[in-house]
């Protein structure tokens, strides 16, 4: 089985470009939307100089927090999970299952469809629960996640709990993807300087 969408109609935009800074002190979390049919999907709704920073972007696009279906969370740290709440209605998905306000659906995420054009798969290695969205557009194969930090690096995760793992899911994101969408920092086209 490939890890590509079945089907390439899902529309995509980045909502807010994360960065980090030298000193640890500041942390944005890459956000990013992607639409497909009624699905309107939000990955890494974290942390944010303001939490407008991710609405405003949304609201220029067309989409009031209440309309957001779903939100993925590629991972459990904060950074990436702290503003889940700014969508009330959605699902939220993780590795292990889909949360509806009280209710708790266990479902692994390796190959859950959302759409046939928007597909999660594991790819441990940041931490040994980290998902990817995998979207099919009409310009190629979006892949969010979090096996980069950003395209200029690190090259070496400091903070992999399997740096192992993290090569093998590297490995195989690089197999389908035309755009990496990174855990902090803009969204790149992944060539022969893409740290394996």
């Amino acid at each position: 089985m490939t890890d590509a969408p079945a089907a390439r109609t899902a529309r995509f935009d980045l909502l807010l470009a994360g960065s980090l800074t030298s000193d640890g002190g500041g942390v944005v979390s890459t956000c990013s939307l992607i639409r497909d049919g009624d699905r309107v999907i939000v990955v890494d709704p974290g942390m944010a100089k303001r939490q407008a920073d991710i609405l405003e972007p949304l609201a220029t696009l067309g989409v009031a927090p209440a309309d957001v279906t779903d939100v993925v969370i590629s991972h459990h740290h904060p950074d990436h999970t702290i503003n889940v709440g700014l969508f009330p209605h959605a699902a939220v998905h993780d590795h292990w299952a889909v949360y509806r306000g009280w209710e708790w659906e266990d479902s692994d995420a390796e190959g859950r469809e959302l759409t046939p054009s928007v597909r999660l798969i594991r790819v441990p290695g940041h931490t040994a629960e980290d998902i990817a969205v995998v979207a099919g557009t009409a310009d190629g194969i979006v892949v969010c996640t979090h096996a980069w930090w950003s395209e200029s690096g690190p090259a070496e995760d400091p903070l992999a709990v399997d740096p192992a793992e993290l090569a093998s899911s590297r490995a195989r994101v690089l197999a389908v993807a035309d755009v990496i969408v990174p855990g902090h920092g803009p969204a790149f086209q992944p060539g022969a300087a893409t740290p394996r």
